[in-house]
């Protein structure tokens, strides 16, 4: 059998042309297949066959998530992270019980929702990372570095919670959890059971589940400070390492291969949080921990803070200005809808959020009916509630080792996903802006883990909590809200929130409606100059206990910030001095679309013209 393609108009005198139909995007082929010769007849078989579609840049097809559920587990498993577990709870608890919901959903509905449709859309739309899908404006590429930079620095120590949980994990595997008692050879004259510190007022007690965190795993009693961390811990060291492998085979071959291992690390910790759920209603004193979490204080809503912190955990709870949400769309099949997804998945993050608080608040309440202390002296957020309140809680547990692996593997399951969204924005942000990349992916992967788990042995030093502590403070706080706030002018205004909703109704085929427009205009980005100014107004320098960080420390810190922050302004200064032309011209240049430059030849630039601004 001889199989050919030849175009349809050398094919005329053989086949009878077919009506073009009303979506034909350009010239068909016709396969002609020879079936066999008789009798000096040849027989053929024809059939029409559709052009290979391409994506409206132009570029070779991208690759794709294997199934659709990938992508939204991949995008559920980045946003739930540890932080849905040890902040939203206590936030809540905090502030008012259920009253914070109010501010918590006003946000979520006026800023969250719309900020997460944005950047799920721009990624699907322009299908390359977080600095390539800046072709849209060119001038702005630089908080697309701003964005890449931040998940690098937050790979850093993030990696190193996951690698603390595995450290737990190993530990658990006794018959006596190893932070029941003050006998080891790590506790301090201190020590002290939770049951004799209440009634003692003496600051310097500790439970044996503090003092096995702080001087059985992180030995912080070594350190005098951040300018005396010491060497790496050869245990913290080989549980990082095995941390690492994890992320490379994870993330090695893209999408494929993540996409595969979220169906574990996204679904985990809602099966555990269920069992930790159906465990915790039934200790004595849960009841009233879970009634002091949903209580209503809606004199709460009067304090502005509560506001502020509202919209503070709606920018970090949602994972929007880590590059992760528009590196996993842009493998996303040109036509799916980008929006339900983001409504699905935001939804199901805070939801999350809402449900976490109940296993939380469950424990919280058993552990101050057993001790007989009052909720909010063991209320606390933060690294402290899940290694130290909880892990306590679950050693007074009938048959604790098991209730701890399983509540550590639920923690490394909700800090995996999440490192690896982190990874994955930095590495497809890299390798679409440098194309040489995709050809080393496997070998580009392996040197951003690298440099990763080298730069993370600072924080499994002796003072290594130190340096977490300020990568904590200073790698991904008001530099996020501030890219974030960039990428929504950027978007909203310089490419045109009209342009951008024309986008989205090419892909799925439906409009957005004026809600999400006007949101994207004027509310969002309102919302986040607000975040952002609060942000720097409100700022305390960082510490850790009675530890107060040297001054070179938070410069030290700043500096971090700023660099990361300052590749906006960078960029956009090497954009105009690179384009030609007098300024009138290279400013014209850079806030047109590349696809659009011709345009700018001819004088037509859509953003001199008043309409540009005004429209909606």
């Amino acid at each position: 059998m001889l199989r050919g393609r030849v175009p349809v108009d050398l094919m005329s005198a053989v086949v009878a042309p077919e009506k073009p139909a009303s979506n034909t995007m350009g010239p068909k082929e016709v396969e002609l297949i020879l079936v066999k010769e008789q009798n000096g007849v040849q027989f053929t078989s024809t059939t029409l066959v559709a052009p290979t579609q391409t994506n409206p840049s132009g570029e070779d097809e991208r690759e794709t998530w294997g199934k659709k559920i990938d992508f939204l587990l991949s995008v559920i498993g980045f946003a739930v992270d540890l932080a849905n577990v040890w902040r939203f709870p206590y936030l809540c608890y905090k502030n008012g019980g259920g009253a914070f919901l109010v501010p918590y959903l006003f946000f979520m509905v006026i800023a969250g929702m719309p900020l997460f449709y944005m950047e799920l859309a721009l990624g699907q739309y322009n299908r390359e990372g977080a600095a390539g899908v800046w072709k849209i404006c060119p001038i702005f590429k630089g908080v697309g570095f701003t964005v890449i930079l931040i998940s690098l620095y937050v790979g850093f120590y993030y990696n190193v919670i996951i690698s603390w949980a595995l450290f737990y994990l190993f530990s658990s595997f006794t018959s006596e959890l190893p932070w029941v008692h003050c006998n080891n050879t790590w506790n301090s004259p201190n020590c002290s059971v939770w049951a004799d510190n209440s009634t003692d007022n003496d600051i310097h007690k500790a439970t044996p589940a503090r003092e096995y965190f702080e001087r059985g795993v992180l030995h912080i009693q070594d350190s005098g400070g951040i300018d005396d961390l010491g060497r790496p811990r050869w245990q913290l060291t080989s549980c990082l390492a095995v941390v690492i492998v994890l992320l490379y085979f994870s993330l090695w071959k893209g999408v494929k291969t993540s996409g595969k291992v979220v169906w574990i690390t996204a679904t985990m910790p809602y099966v555990v949080l269920t069992v930790l759920l159906i465990r915790g209603v039934t200790l004595p004193g849960a009841i009233d921990g879970i009634k002091a979490y949903l209580s209503v204080d809606f004199l709460r809503l009067c304090d502005a803070k509560v506001w502020i912190e509202a919209a503070t955990q709606i920018c970090f709870s949602l994972g929007v200005g880590f590059g992760v949400l528009i590196a996993f769309s842009s493998y996303n099949k040109f036509s799916n809808n980008c929006y339900r997804d983001a409504i699905i998945t935001s939804s199901i993050n805070s939801l999350t959020s809402f449900f976490s608080g109940f296993v939380v608040f469950s424990f919280l309440g058993y552990m101050s009916h057993k001790h007989n202390v009052a909720l909010d002296k063991v209320a606390i957020d933060g690294a402290g509630l899940v290694f130290v309140i909880y892990p306590e809680a679950i050693a007074t547990l009938p048959g604790s080792s098991v209730w701890a692996v399983i509540f550590f593997i639920m923690l490394l399951t909700l800090g995996i996903d999440s490192a690896m969204g982190g990874m994955e924005s930095v590495i497809t942000g890299l390798i679409d802006e440098f194309k040489f990349l995709h050809k080393h992916r496997e070998l580009f992967t392996l040197f951003i883990v690298t440099a990763t788990f080298l730069i993370s042995l600072f924080c499994v030093t002796n003072g290594g909590m130190y340096v977490f502590t300020l990568l904590d403070h200073f790698a991904a706080g008001t530099s996020i809200l501030f890219g974030v706030l960039i990428e929504a002018i950027g978007i909203a205004w310089f490419y045109g929130v009209d342009r951008f909703s024309d986008d989205i109704e090419e892909m799925i085929g439906q409009r957005p409606g004026m809600y999400w427009r006007l949101c994207w205009k004027f509310v969002s980005p309102c919302f986040l100059l607000f975040v952002v100014v609060v942000s720097f107004a409100t700022y305390n320098p960082p510490s850790y206990g009675s530890y107060v960080f040297p001054t070179w420390a938070n410069m030290v810190g700043w500096c971090l910030a700023i660099s990361s922050m300052t590749m906006v302004p960078l960029y956009a200064i090497y954009k105009l001095c690179t384009l030609p032309g007098k300024f009138c011209d290279r400013l014209a240049y850079a806030i047109t679309p590349e696809t659009e430059h011709h345009l700018v030849d001819n004088g037509e630039v859509r953003q001199f013209t008043l309409h540009h601004w005004l429209v909606v």
